[in-house]
């Protein structure tokens, strides 16, 4: 029972992580109907700005985490800018290709100018808690606070702003949105800024507990596709429940099978929901095309 439980505190921690990256994506794909492929490489970047920030110019860990935010949303503006709004009208595969295309130049970039060797950010609550038999450092339990706080945060902005219903009411139909006078590049460019500046502050609050390096992006870029589609494209719950639902799959199945197949387990999980609902756990027809 203690394994059990152990491994449900790893997976809620996981899957918080997953849950804000998919967050900012699933936003993106909302506004746009494109996949943001460079997302995961913006997640790395922010963890790159957090670790030097705090290693060579001497930030403490929550101005960095800070500073990093803000960097990757302008960063995220720069990225819609640049890349997704002169194709955003364009059709085929053009999109596809133009985030393939961003994706691969700030990977190799980050290799370029810092080598390909892992890093890791000291950690600034070392402390462990032993409750009810699971042992928990404050670092893990940090990850799930502040993740959970963000995503109350998320709804009340979305919900309860005029920016946030503006966004929504472009996702659901950017045409109409259009003619009742709702500046739709404002809203994309905001939209981008949100979204990775999410992906930053994922990256800093888990930078401490696994190494970092260039090629850490492509894997959870990777896994916030899974958990978007297995949420339903769109749906900001059902991100939210899919990227719990990653974090326990992958936590339970590497605690009670094999470590070394944990993302097969979740990634065969995408496979069985989507078998029996195709259109993911919240899934609902995308308007406004």
């Amino acid at each position: 029972m203690e394994l059990f439980l152990q491994q449900v505190f790893n997976g809620i921690m996981l899957g918080s992580t997953y849950a804000i990256v998919a967050l900012g994506l699933t936003m993106v794909f909302g506004i746009l109907h494109v996949p943001n492929f460079a997302h995961g490489q913006m997640y790395m970047l922010g963890a790159y700005v957090c670790f030097f920030l705090i290693t060579m110019f001497g930030f403490s860990y929550w101005p960095a985490l800070a500073v990093s935010a803000v960097a990757l949303a302008l960063g995220g503006v720069i990225l819609e800018v640049l890349v997704f709004k002169p194709v955003r009208n364009a059709g085929g595969i053009t999109p596809f290709i133009a985030a393939l295309g961003a994706l691969i130049i700030l990977e190799n970039a980050v290799v370029v100018l810092w080598g390909p060797a892992g890093h890791r950010i000291p950690n600034p609550y070392p402390g462990i808690i032993d409750a009810f038999g699971i042992t928990m450092s404050t670092q893990r339990l940090l990850v799930i606070g502040v993740a959970f706080l963000l995503i109350v945060l998320l709804q009340i902005f979305i919900k309860k702003t005029t920016l946030g219903s503006t966004i929504e009411a472009v996702a659901q139909n950017k045409e109409g949105a259009t003619l009742v006078g709702i500046n739709v590049n404002l809203v994309s460019a905001m939209t981008f800024a949100i979204s990775t500046g999410l992906a930053a502050i994922a990256a800093c609050l888990v930078a401490p507990i696994f190494m970092i390096s260039p090629s850490m992006g492509s894997l959870v870029g990777m896994k916030a596709f899974v958990i978007v589609i297995l949420g339903g494209l769109g749906s900001i719950p059902g991100a939210i429940v899919g990227g719990i639902i990653l974090g326990l799959i992958e936590a339970i199945g590497g605690g009670y099978l094999s470590a070394a197949y944990k993302d097969v387990f979740g990634f065969g999980a995408l496979v069985l929901i989507l078998a029996i609902r195709p259109t993911g756990l919240f899934g609902k027809e995308i308007k406004g095309r």
